[in-house]
């Protein structure tokens, strides 16, 4: 586990108290002079620490493990490449780059927040104010817990690391793991200290209260507690601070709409004065070969299943917004390379051709699509926005409105068969309006999870709500999907030992501990 406090280090110089530590990992001069005496003692000094926990940290997870952990498995993506296919076919293993990345990054954020809560509240006892300190510190707690949801959900049994500078000077790394569901106790107890301390209202892209009763919502739904998630989602739907973003698809296709009205948790991202820390760098991933300019790489990693793509119902507006298929257009972009004719074929704006020649401007990958979702195109000289590269502005959104209204559905629901509730019904259909399509009558759960799945596609949940419905029905929809390509369809065989996801194997040679049974935290 020693990896896990590595992440931490750095911080430590915020933690005067524990700078004695004689680690030889943590053995360095303070990066500069701050201390508790003469800093964070303006808002705009603690905010400053604070935004550093909505961009870069989330970046290892974010780019690539959270395609790889919530699509690709889940059977919404198709990829090719070396680090990724093992999640399609359900053949990763301990030593995957993806499951190693994703740890890194939870359990570096969780240190983090660890580290700067302790000095938050030291500056306090040292009579800090805190009617700015004590928000921020809120603000960890919200972090705190959405990182170790994700762990539970991930890995299942893990350890929990609460005071990792503690644990550097105690110089004791046999760090167990602990039941699945003490790190969900664990995780629900920072959320509610969120809640009880943040703010109901805050700028443009700081989580509140009331993200953190949405992200609560969610995970009572997780733990089938139903009332309980019913109950919270329906203070975030009374609040009326929140309402869906009228065109689903602007949502993710430009950074103009980072920080909407639906959104109530988002990685935030900028490409030039970044408090946050990076720039989204799922556009090249995603966005199709021919979109590729000077200005924005393109390469195509993650496409559309088949699967996915013969979810949709007909008429569904969330289709265009979601991927890119024959047919699909995007005027505004007017893309150009040094191929003559592919520059004639765009001269009024993109298009998505599947007969086209590849070269001139056609586009034929094995599955005849490319995710729309976060491709904000290619570059401010070709009519898009401005794209460094890898790097785009816009926002990642992890928690939105239309979860909320899905989760009460869901919660309404519980464990019977089908409901006509009428908020149940007011709530779900609000989500199918906007996607264009008839209202239901009754709901089921298969109602609910399909929804869900077309909702949130490319957003890297799926597998959550696939896993949820525990190995009987995960087995059920898994081996029922065609995870293959255009004409050569493929079926999987699913067993339970990949309901989770393993312990990197780098974690477990420097602490043993990780390799035993779990148990119990309190």
């Amino acid at each position: 586990m020693k990896n896990i406090f590595r992440y931490t280090a750095i911080l430590l110089v915020l933690a005067v108290a524990l700078l004695s530590c004689k680690k030889s990992f943590l053995d360095k001069p303070a990066l500069d002079a701050t201390t508790l005496d003469n800093y964070y003692n303006t808002p705009e000094e603690v905010r400053g620490l604070t935004s550093t926990l909505y961009g870069l940290p989330w970046a290892g997870y974010e780019n690539r493990a959270m395609d790889a952990i919530g699509d690709v498995m889940a059977g919404n993506e198709y990829t090719g490449g070396g680090d990724d296919p093992p999640f399609l076919n359900f053949s990763f293993a301990s030593t995957s780059v993806r499951i190693a990345d994703a740890w890194k990054v939870f359990y570096k954020i969780g240190g983090w927040t660890s580290e700067y809560m302790n000095a938050l509240e030291l500056k306090k006892s040292k009579g800090g104010n805190a009617a700015f300190l004590d928000p921020a510190i809120a603000e960890c707690h919200f972090f705190k817990g959405t990182v170790y949801f994700y762990i539970a959900r991930i890995w299942g049994d893990a350890p929990i690391v609460n005071n990792p500078g503690a644990t550097i000077l105690s110089g004791d790394f046999n760090i167990p793991r602990y039941f699945k569901a003490d790190v969900l106790r664990f995780a629900l107890e920072e959320l509610k200290k969120a809640e009880a301390g943040l703010p109901e209202t805050d700028g443009p892209g700081r989580v509140t209260k009331y993200s953190a009763k949405g992200m609560m919502a969610k995970l009572y739904l997780y733990r089938k507690d139903y009332d309980s998630a019913k109950t919270k989602a329906l203070e975030v739907i009374n609040s009326n601070k929140y309402d869906l973003f009228p065109n689903y698809g602007a949502m993710f296709n430009s950074s103009s709409n980072n920080n909407n009205i639906e959104s109530l948790f988002s990685i935030q991202h900028q490409l030039t004065g970044n408090p946050w820390g990076s720039g989204n760098q799922k556009n090249p991933d995603r966005g199709p070969g021919n979109l590729q300019t000077s200005e924005a790489s393109m390469w195509e990693l993650y496409i559309p299943s088949i699967d996915i793509i013969n979810a949709f119902e007909s008429g569904d507006l969330r289709r265009k917004g979601s991927m890119m298929e024959h047919g699909w257009s995007y005027p505004q972009w007017k893309p150009q390379n040094s191929n003559a004719t592919y520059n004639a074929f765009m001269a009024n704006g993109y298009k998505y051709d599947t007969l086209q020649p590849v070269g001139d401007g056609g586009q034929k990958n094995t599955t005849r699509a490319n995710i729309a979702k976060y491709v904000v195109g290619p570059g401010s000289a070709f009519g898009g926005e401005s794209v460094l590269g890898m790097n785009t502005g816009i926002n990642t959104m992890m928690l939105r409105y239309a979860d909320i209204l899905l989760i009460y559905a869901e919660a309404v629901l519980g464990t019977n068969a089908s409901t006509t509730d009428a908020s149940a019904l007011a709530a779900f259909n609000k989500v199918r309006t906007r996607a264009g399509l008839n209202t239901k009558s009754s709901l089921t759960i298969d109602d609910i999870l399909h929804e869900r799945r077309v909702e949130f596609a490319f957003e890297g949940d799926y597998w959550f709500d696939i896993q949820r419905q525990g190995f009987t029905k995960a087995k059920q929809i898994i081996e029922a999907q065609d995870r293959g390509t255009f004409g050569n369809p493929v079926h999987v065989t699913f067993s339970q030992n990949y309901m989770h996801l393993p312990i990197p194997a780098g974690e477990v040679l420097q602490d043993p501990a990780l390799a035993q049974p779990p148990v119990a935290y309190y």
